[in-house]
Order: structure tokens, then sequence, then C-alpha cells
């Protein structure tokens, strides 16, 4: 088998790259994420990798992930059989579970404001929250909100930031991310809104740039992110067209460690075959989104693997430039089952994912005309899911 530097010198010198030392974007190259098998394995390709003058897009050494640029029309096939490769994935782009177009801000009439009386969201209201407050408000749960970033507001409360985009600013230029995080976890005070688990140490883990777009490889670094830094909750509204087997095993490993993971189950209607990933896999708590009438919404995917259903429509949450507004999607009726898990795990620190996952499936309010495709066990009821732990 030919070396590692030898393959990977003649990718580069493939038709569509005049020179292995070029590094400039064109339309004739493609985002790879070589996975290689350990850590000695990923630190020898970085090595070859240094002595062809080539520098990565992105490394992620938990993961043990390198993305290059290759030429599209390179012959990956050999480096993918080396015996130091796991896998070469397609570093795709991923989209945000926003409704399009975006019901966000509403300047002549928000839906609260830093100078009126704070006002409860009626989603935070219908999952039964105000009713755990009195004893538990998520004190102390660490939760990593993978999205655009978080905003400075008033009404949040940031623990601390992690940006996987090389020259982004950390904080969100785009909104979905702080609105959020406000359904999460904004502060129980006297002005705006209150999220479902206010008291919760609140993580922006930024992988979306200001237009809501992201790489496979963005998602891959901040679920290590998260993983490494000790958070309990991960709350993921994206989804990812085809999967990633690399992305699968980060969720793997977190879910070993104890994490919950929370996804929005896409916003793609009823005529969907299946819900989208990562909300699709087992490890993860898939959410679908209902409106004010206790009915699942019209954009919500159905499938297989929908554990519960959240609000998700017209829902009033913090925005950047201290302000506040609408917005609809599984985006948003995913936090309301994050926060919910927030609370539970600020009364009982031992509970595992898989007991978060049936204690609120057991206590969901079954919505009427709907099969488990379209809601799983139904709407969640937190003031009674806390009862049973």
């Amino acid at each position: 088998m030919s070396s590692m530097r030898e393959i990977l010198a003649g990718i580069m010198q493939a038709p569509g790259r005049s020179s292995i030392k070029s590094r400039k974007k064109s339309a004739g190259q493609v985002r790879k994420m070589v996975v290689l098998k350990n850590s000695h394995c990923y630190h020898h390709c970085l090595a070859q990798l240094q002595a062809l003058g080539i520098k990565p897009v992105k490394k992620v050494a938990g993961a043990h992930a390198v993305v290059c640029r290759f030429p599209a029309k390179a012959s990956l096939k050999a480096l993918s059989a080396h015996s130091m490769v796991k896998r070469v994935e397609h570093d795709a782009k991923v989209r945000l579970h926003r409704r399009k177009p975006a019901r966000s801000v509403r300047i002549s009439a928000p839906c609260a404001s830093v100078n009126a009386p704070q006002v409860i969201p009626w989603g935070v209201k219908r999952v039964g929250a105000p009713g755990v407050w009195r004893s538990h408000q998520g004190s102390g749960v660490k939760i990593g909100i993978i999205d655009t970033g978080i905003s400075p507001h008033p009404d949040l409360r940031i623990r601390g930031r992690f940006n996987a985009i090389a020259g982004a600013p950390d904080t969100d230029e785009n909104g979905h991310g702080t609105h959020v995080s406000g359904t999460a976890s904004a502060l129980n005070n006297s002005f705006g809104v209150v999220g479902v688990a206010p008291k919760a140490r609140l993580y922006s883990v930024k992988a979306f740039d200001a237009s809501g777009s992201a790489y496979v490889s963005d998602i891959v670094e901040a679920l290590e992110w998260c993983i490494s830094h000790g958070m309990q909750v991960i709350n993921m509204s994206f989804g990812i067209s085809g999967g990633s087997d690399t992305v699968k095993e980060q969720i793997e490993r977190a879910y070993r460690k104890g994490i919950v993971m929370i996804a929005s189950a896409g916003n793609d209607g009823p005529n969907t075959e299946q819900i989208d990933f990562p909300a699709r896999l087992p490890q993860v708590i898939a959410v679908a989104a209902s409106n004010s009438s206790n009915k699942v919404a019209s954009f919500s995917n159905r499938g297989k693997g929908i554990a519960v259903t959240a609000p998700g429509v017209d829902i009033c949450s913090t925005l950047p430039n201290r302000s506040y507004g609408l917005m609809s999607g599984t985006s948003m009726a995913a936090p309301h089952v994050t926060g919910a898990a927030a609370l539970l795990l600020s009364k009982n620190r031992r509970l595992s994912p898989a007991r978060i996952r049936q204690v609120l499936r057991a206590t969901a309010k079954r919505l009427s005309g709907y099969s488990s495709l379209a809601q799983g066990a139904g709407l969640v009821q937190v003031d009674k899911a806390i009862r049973q732990v």
C-alpha cells in the first residue's frame, strides 16, 4: 500500500488543482472530512499534510477528524482504504429548523420588552414549567445550545462560549440561537420573558454562521466541545440531510457519558417519510411541534422516532439587540424539552438520558386525532414528569 503522503500528494495534484501548495478556494474543490482510526493515526496524518504544505480547513482532535479541500475530480478510494483511515466523509452543509419565511422580529409590535413587565410565553405555560419553579428551576445544570451563537441579552445569563467558525464573531449574527436559548433558559426576573429552566447554566456553542449555515465538521467540533466541557443537556435545532457517521459517533459518545440530547424533528410537513437526522437517532429525544390549539403544526415532520411534542408556533423569546420576537418551527419546540430535561436533572442529577426520555413520554399529554408518527407520546408535561423522579 502507498504511504499516506504519497496518496495525499497524488490527490492534491489531480486535475483541478495546479499544485499541492495551492490553497485558494475554487469551484473545482470539495470539502471532505478524513476521520482517522485513533490519535496516533490522526497526528500522523497531520504531519504528512504539514510536510506537503497542506493546511487543513479544520481539525477536531477528539473525533480524530481532519477537514481538507480536495479537487472535485480526484479519486479518494486509496485514501479511504488506507489502514489508518476510518472513513472519508463529505463535509456537507447543515440547515436550521426554522420556518421560512421566518416570523422573527415584529418591530411594530414586539411580544415582550425589557421595559415592560415579564410575560410567561404560552409554550412555557403549556409544558407546565411554572408549576415546577417553586422547587426546581434548573439550577446548576449545564445546557449547550449548538446553534448560531447567543447574543448578549439582559434576559439571558451566558456562562461560556465556544465558536467552531474560524474568523466569525462568537455572538449571534442570525437570531436563531438567541431565540432558542430564551425558550430554554431566559431569566425569571421582572421583565421580558422567562424560559422553561431559568436558573440553568447556559452555554453558547456556535456552529452556524450569520446565514444559518454550518458544515457537518462544525457540528462534530461543537459536540466535541460539549462532551469535553461537561454539558449535561445539548439542544440541536437543525437537520443533516443524509446523516453523518461521524456525528453519529459523537452522539453515541455523548450518550455514554450521560448527556441528554434533544433535537428538532424537522419542518418538511406531514408527507415526510422520516424525521431528520440527528433527531432520528435512538440516543436523541426527537421533538415535534404543536400550536396553541394543541394541534400538531402543519410543518412538523412525521415519522418513526418522535419522542414527544412541544410548542413550536408563534413562540415569543429573546432576540439580538435586547429585543424579543416570534418564531415558528420545530427549532422552537426542542428547547422547551431541553429546559424540561434541565428541570428534571436539577431535582435528580443521577437521571440517565434513557430515564429522562422514559419519564417525559410516560407523563406526556396525548393530542387528540394524531398518531404516534406525528406526536410521539404527546405534549410534554414537565410538572407531572418531575413528580415521577
